[in-house]
């Protein structure tokens, strides 16, 4: 069997690398990747290799004026950027949120490793399973004099199964076949929070690095990121190993992305990001799409935040509240009273913040 990912959205699943601001020069509206090799093979025949040496010690970016011809004639590739308005926000950015996290890639190019749909559906198969009991039992674990290393190995095991009666291994999925680096760009995203108005509710506010929140989305702190472009397919092999898996894998999965676009739809709409707000209807559409056919939706990769990695959406539950706030990484947010989670990571096209990076869809044919 094959199954073929589209993407929806502006979608990274990276491997932990980035581009710094010296692998690279900004060069006619694109990133172009320096090829090192071949540079350092052209300076070693001549008097200029120590002083590009020195300026790669010590320089936070390459200087254009001096070492430009390497951008026009001895780029890796080019990975254009989405909209010819991010080069100013680049110029203006420091170097130290210039370096950029690239897509998955191998020997033979770019692809999508089997993990980033595995775990999406294995979260959207422990959603579907989780029961009230569920979150007693794990608030019990994190009421006992020793709180539990890892909690989520044992709630998985109760609600999946474990070792050979594990549920989801049912499904399997090899890494994708490689792409093409035509279908990249380098997209501007911005951290976007909730602020409380004078008068009740609240209103957007976007992070900024050095100072807090601000009102404009064009002070915001930008962030850089290589991601695949909506439309964008990957293929690979799958296997069933049972014949009512496939219905009931994706049917857990669309139950959950139904759920957490029903959370951002709430947010974007909330906080008046009109152009969010259309990007996630269109959404809702390609999951009833996907419903009536062998497909689901899936949220993968860098961005996705805590709806897209939580099996327990619902943070206004007591229970599920005392459990975070017991942890130091969320402590201060519970007891601020506000809404949980009030930050999303937005896709800007066409300077507008526009689309929640990472949505896909999964389809698997014979």
């Amino acid at each position: 069997m094959k199954y073929k990912v589209t993407c929806l959205t502006p979608t990274l699943v990276g491997d932990g690398r980035k581009l710094a601001p010296i692998d690279y020069m900004v060069w006619k509206d694109a990133v172009n990747v320096l090829d090192q090799t071949r540079i350092f093979h052209l300076l070693s025949k001549g008097p200029r290799l120590e002083g590009y040496l020195s300026q790669l010690k010590k320089a936070t970016k390459l200087d254009f004026a001096s070492w430009g011809g390497f951008a026009q004639n001895y780029a890796e590739r080019r990975v254009p950027f989405e909209d010819p308005s991010l080069t100013a926000f680049w110029e203006k950015a420091p170097a130290d949120l210039l370096f950029i996290p690239t897509f998955a890639a191998g020997p033979s190019g770019p692809y999508l490793p089997a993990t980033a749909l595995k775990g999406s559906l294995r979260t959207g198969a422990l959603v579907e399973g989780w029961k009230e009991n569920t979150t007693r039992d794990l608030t019990a674990r994190f009421s006992a004099d020793r709180p539990p290393r890892r909690p989520a190995i044992a709630v998985e095991e109760q609600v999946l199964g474990a070792g050979g009666s594990d549920r989801m291994r049912a499904a399997s999925a090899g890494d994708s076949r490689p792409i093409a680096n035509s279908a990249f760009q380098i997209h501007l995203v911005r951290v976007s929070t909730l602020q409380a108005k004078a008068g009740g509710g609240y209103s957007v506010a976007w992070k900024q690095s050095a100072r807090g929140n601000v009102a404009r989305a064009e002070d915001g702190t930008p962030a850089f990121a290589e991601m695949a472009v909506a439309g964008t397919q990957f293929e690979g092999n799958w296997q069933w190993r049972q014949k009512a898996a496939p219905r009931r894998v994706f049917e857990a999965a669309n139950n959950y992305a139904a759920r957490m676009l029903d959370i951002h739809q709430h947010y974007a709409e909330s906080t008046g990001l009109a152009a969010l707000a259309r990007g996630i209807g269109a959404l809702r559409q390609s999951l009833d799409q996907a419903r009536a056919s062998n497909a689901c939706l899936l949220s993968v990769g860098w961005g996705a935040g805590f709806v897209g990695k939580s099996a327990l959406l619902d943070t206004a539950n007591a229970e599920f509240r005392k459990i975070l706030q017991s942890q130091p990484t969320y402590q201060r947010a519970i007891q601020s009273g506000m809404p949980f989670p009030k930050t999303r990571r937005i896709v800007f096209q066409k300077n507008q913040p526009a689309a929640l990076p990472g949505w896909v869809k999964l389809e698997v044919s014979d």
